[in-house]
């Protein structure tokens, strides 16, 4: 007896198990009768007579084929060998591990003196340990006819799921849920049926103790494989073995890889992939010099990598069998549950404007099929155009990161002045159909000048040392082309083209398109400077006055080689890096210095003008734009940020403290 091999997650493998050929009803006899050679006889408790398993003689009763069993025609006086032999034939199971069954539940091959109750309950089949059988399995022929049954219904899978092949259970050492359990996977259709029959497996006291018993143990599956190994010889045919390495879903595609080896052979074997609906066959033919020196013999070529197409959206099994060359079955190397990246393109319709006898038009699209750019198909009113959607939109990196920067598209159409209907499609390349990305309307203005005066708003002027920010917008509406502005500092003027983007403005004024903000610099003089704004009619009607604002510029202060200061206050995870917060002041200037962010080796200079009206109640006199709260790029991991405050002139630079911090 030995314990030798014993696996928990693979008792006996399914072609063991089914291997209804492996002995002839004489051969069954024969073992019998080496097993008892002179049965005691006499009667048992309840008076019956003692017959041991090789006289044993019952009238076997017929039973009808189903989708488990061939079906049973009975007859009278059948001995045990005949019974065990023909149902086995029937439902497909093998002999041995019937007569096995028989012994670890019943001792009722080598028991010299058995009662027969025993025979009543051979196999334990609809007998539960806390009530009586069921009467429909009472008797030896429905007890061997039953289990034989009860293990194709197990093996099917429909209807008993919870120690299905191919996962990772929990199973108990005891009935007795305080002596604990572990993690087992299982590795094929037998051993799952083995623990819906006997739902333990022994401990590591229980496998030490042989055929013995030992705290918390449970014996079933150990004794089963006691006397199956010491009987027969292995439960487990010569199968294929391997390890899967990578298992993953991909742009289009399902991408497999590692190793199998059949010790049956030397040649390279294959293994099959299966994912929902779709399967294929690929050979283990790379070389794996690291699998042959672990498995002499069994050649040196062992790796495979496996494809399959994706076929659209949607969660799927994946499996992974290596197929038998030799003795044994095909071994189940392993599933798992993959999202697939796969389905009709995704994007948007960004903008549509409408310019003097054209349209503009711009957004992205991805097909989730491929990484590579796709093309789009842009309908204005009734014809179409197509173009490829390669240009960059690094605004995309976040949202879609294994897929690239190179999906957006931007385009310029002649189009006849008047409302138009403009529509873009993502053109499909892989599983789904094409997808429509938005629709809008948009009116291409006509070529006559209405001579309209401009019209717009000059919202703001901010100051910084002596430069001001004046920023605001413009539209002409006999066009929807950008505007000139022009600005005032005091007496002199400058232009300046109102073309920044403003989709707030567009909002309110559909048709205009975008491109009508301005945010200028202005250099102003020490003292107090009115700054005006003026929009610049494109023709006729006249140019139209925005509006003035007032700036002060104090006189600057003398530089006397101060040293600024400051606190690094914080520096937070975000997506993509962190932002770093704090303040800085030198005391030579009111006006925003730099400050230096280091992250790790690599540095970048940042303005500190953020407005801190904390830090100016302190500090009365130094203004209160000094802060700063920056968004710096990192990659996911540790990293330790310093920040360093610039002075201005003359005085030397300032540390302000360092701090780690773990992107996610």
């Amino acid at each position: 007896m030995t314990l030798a091999g014993f696996d928990p997650g693979n008792l006996i493998s399914d072609a063991v198990f089914t291997n209804k050929s492996t002995m002839t009803e004489a051969q069954i006899q024969s073992f019998f009768n080496g097993k008892v050679t002179t049965c005691r006889g006499g009667t048992d408790e309840k008076g019956r007579p003692i017959v041991c398993l090789k006289d044993f003689k019952i009238t076997s009763v017929n039973r009808p084929a189903d989708s488990y069993c061939q079906g049973y025609t009975g007859a009278a006086n059948e001995t045990a060998a005949r019974i065990i032999y023909k149902v086995a034939q029937s439902c497909g199971i093998n002999p041995q591990v019937l007569i096995v069954m028989l012994q670890k539940e019943q001792g009722l091959i080598t028991n010299t003196w058995p009662s027969a109750w025993r025979y009543d309950m051979a196999l334990g089949q609809g007998c539960p340990d806390d009530a009586p059988c069921d009467p429909a399995f009472v008797g030896f022929f429905h007890q061997i006819y039953g289990a034989a049954r009860q293990m194709q219904i197990y093996m099917e899978g429909r209807y008993f799921t919870w120690f299905a092949p191919g996962k990772t259970w929990n199973i108990r050492y005891s009935p007795n849920v305080a002596c604990g359990s572990s993690p087992v996977y299982i590795a094929n259709k037998a051993t799952s049926a083995m623990y819906y029959y006997t739902p333990y497996q022994p401990n590591a006291a229980a496998l030490a103790a042989g055929h013995g018993e030992a705290p918390c143990g449970a014996y079933g599956n150990r004794n089963f494989y006691n006397y199956f190994t010491d009987w027969f010889g292995s439960t487990r045919a010569e199968d294929p073995f391997g390890n899967i390495e990578l298992i993953e879903a991909r742009p289009g595609e399902f991408v497999v890889s590692g190793w199998v080896a059949d010790t049956s052979t030397a040649s390279p074997i294959s293994v099959h992939v299966y994912v929902g609906p779709k399967a294929g066959a690929f050979p283990a033919d790379v070389d794996r010099p690291d699998v042959a020196a672990a498995y002499p013999g069994t050649g040196l070529k062992h790796g495979f990598s496996a494809k399959i197409p994706a076929f659209g959206p949607g969660q799927f099994n994946a499996c992974v069998y290596a197929i038998n060359a030799g003795p044994g079955a095909n071994a189940l190397l392993g599933c798992k549950m993959l999202n697939a990246i796969s389905g009709p393109p995704a994007g948007r319709l960004d903008s549509v404007v409408g310019v003097a006898g054209a349209v503009e038009f711009s957004g992205w699209a991805i097909d989730p099929d491929t990484v590579a750019s796709i093309p789009v198909h842009v309908y204005v009113d009734g014809q179409s155009w197509a173009l490829p959607a390669n240009k960059a939109r690094p605004d995309l990196a976040a949202h879609f990161p294994i897929f690239g920067t190179a999906h957006g598209f931007a385009g310029k159409l002649e189009a006849a002045p008047g409302p138009h209907n403009v529509c873009v499609y993502g053109i499909n390349v892989g599983a789904g159909g094409h997808a429509l990305l938005g629709c809008q309307q948009v009116t291409v203005p006509g070529s006559s000048d209405l001579g309209r005066p401009p019209f717009g708003n000059f919202e703001a002027l901010s100051v910084s040392g002596n430069v001001a920010t004046a920023s605001g917008w413009a539209i002409d509406p006999d066009t929807s082309a950008s505007v000139a502005i022009h600005l005032y500092v005091g007496a002199g003027s400058a232009a300046y083209a109102a073309d920044k983007e403003r989709p707030d403005v567009a909002a309110f004024y559909p048709g205009f398109g975008t491109r009508h903000g301005f945010v200028e610099p202005l250099t102003l003089p020490t003292g107090t400077t009115n700054v005006c704004a003026y929009a610049i009619n494109t023709g006729r009607g006249g140019h139209t006055f925005l509006g003035c604002r007032i700036a002060t510029v104090k006189a600057p202060s003398v530089d006397r080689g101060l040293k600024p200061f400051g606190n690094f206050e914080a520096v937070v995870p975000t997506t993509g890096g962190a932002i770093v917060a704090g303040w800085t002041i030198d005391p030579d200037t009111a006006g925003p210095i730099s400050v230096h962010i280091y992250v790790d080796a690599a540095s970048a200079a940042y303005l500190a003008d953020d407005p801190r009206a904390d830090v100016a109640a302190f500090y009365p006199g130094a203004g209160s734009n000094h802060g700063f709260g920056e968004t710096v790029a990192m990659a996911p991991g540790a990293h330790r940020v310093c920040v360093y405050a610039i002075n201005n002139g003359s005085g030397g630079h300032s540390f302000l403290g360092c701090r780690d911090v773990t992107v996610p």
